[in-house]
């Protein structure tokens, strides 16, 4: 690394999750979703930790991201978990993926492209039961099916669907999600009862998982649990009552670059914004929005921790850097930063991050950026 400014992922992390999902999960085994470069943990580096740690396969979102995994000599099961354009289907099934197909359209192009190579290639139907994002309704699931079942090409190894509110705390929200099984189910049961009966059945995401346990069938796709994160607070009532917690996989670390004294009424930064109450020294830190530290992070008084002690902005975040007003405090150039992660008794968490950006805990681990340098420590 040529600038002092890294993420450290904890593969001890991720294989402790892993148990805690598996704990909770009983039989029904475990598709670690690494998209979106493995939630900002890294995609390559995430996929190889998750099944090292105890996953059954993996998922991805688009064909690129499974792709980049087969290159990097990942033989694990990896799932597209969205239909993907005709156009790439072909590429897909030569990169040994997972298709996914969620409309009339989508079966009938699988069905053509798998007939035209040699073997044949699993797939998973996708059930729209509420999302109304992607998937085959209801009431042509029975079709979709018979045509990805009567392709000599293909193998319908696994039908699922997605939850839109699992996470949700009120009873409108578990009602519906309750709503989505139901339906689900009854479209398996319409499919059994035409003798198709994927082996792979899956419903639950890292709400499910928690939740829901009747969503649990013999596939769960975990996602933000596996890297520590709760999809919501009054999830966490599940873990305590078991006796276990998660653990963040990701910290974000850097050290400090530059200091220089300010005077009271100096406004550092772009816009110059903020206004220094009192002489202080201003510590500069090579991380900015480019890296994935939102600009609205500054108006919210977001932290930053260094040699474990708690610093405000003292000007807007740039693309690159930081200003961190660190007051009389002996701080130096090559000093330890925290951004996310824990220094001394101080922590600073995404959920913090989500807290002051007012957004969700996904958004902020996905836009950590791709020139931060991930490393896996244990």
């Amino acid at each position: 690394m040529h600038r002092p400014a890294w993420a450290e992922i904890s593969s001890s992390a991720l294989a402790h999750n892993i148990a805690v999902v598996r704990e909770l999960l009983g039989p029904t085994q475990v598709c670690a979703v690494v998209k979106a470069n493995g939630y900002g943990h890294g995609a390559v580096l995430a996929a190889r930790a998750m099944i090292a740690g105890g996953a059954d396969c993996l998922a991805v979102a688009i064909i690129d991201e499974g792709i980049e995994l087969r290159g990097a000599g990942i033989t694990a099961p990896i799932l597209l978990l969205s239909e993907i354009p005709e156009g790439t289907i072909r590429a897909a099934l030569e990169a040994d993926l997972t298709l996914t197909v969620g409309s009339l359209e989508g079966a009938r192009a699988a069905a053509n492209a798998a007939s035209q190579l040699a073997g044949v290639y699993r797939v998973h139907l996708k059930i729209d039961t509420g999302m109304r994002r992607q998937g085959v309704g209801p009431r042509e699931a029975l079709r979709a099916a018979r045509i990805l079942n009567d392709c000599a090409s293909l193998e319908l190894e696994g039908v699922f669907t997605h939850f839109s509110v699992a996470d949700g705390p009120s009873s409108e929200d578990r009602a519906f999600t309750a709503r989505q099984v139901d339906l689900f189910n009854r479209v398996r049961e319409e499919l059994r009862q035409h003798g198709i009966d994927p082996p792979s059945v899956h419903l639950a995401n890292s709400a499910g998982v928690l939740g829901h346990p009747a969503s649990h069938a013999t596939l769960a796709r975990p996602g933000l649990v596996l890297y520590g994160y709760l999809p919501s607070p009054g999830l966490a009532g599940v873990l305590a009552d078991r006796g276990v917690a998660l653990r963040p996989a990701l910290a974000l670390r850097a050290q400090v670059v530059a200091t220089r004294r300010g005077e009271a009424g100096d406004r550092p930064s772009y816009g110059r914004r903020r206004e220094l109450t009192a002489s202080s020294t201003i510590a500069t830190v090579p991380f900015g929005y480019a890296d994935g530290y939102p600009r609205r992070l500054f108006d919210a008084g977001a932290h930053v921790l260094i040699n474990g002690r708690r610093y405000s902005l003292a000007g807007m975040v740039t693309m690159d850097q930081l200003l961190i007003n660190c007051g009389d405090d002996d701080v130096r150039v090559g000093d330890d930063v925290v951004l996310l992660g824990v220094s001394g008794d101080e922590s600073i968490s995404a959920e913090d991050w989500a807290d002051w950006g007012q957004t969700v805990t996904w958004e902020i681990l996905c836009g950590i950026g791709a020139r931060v340098p991930r490393v896996l420590v244990e």
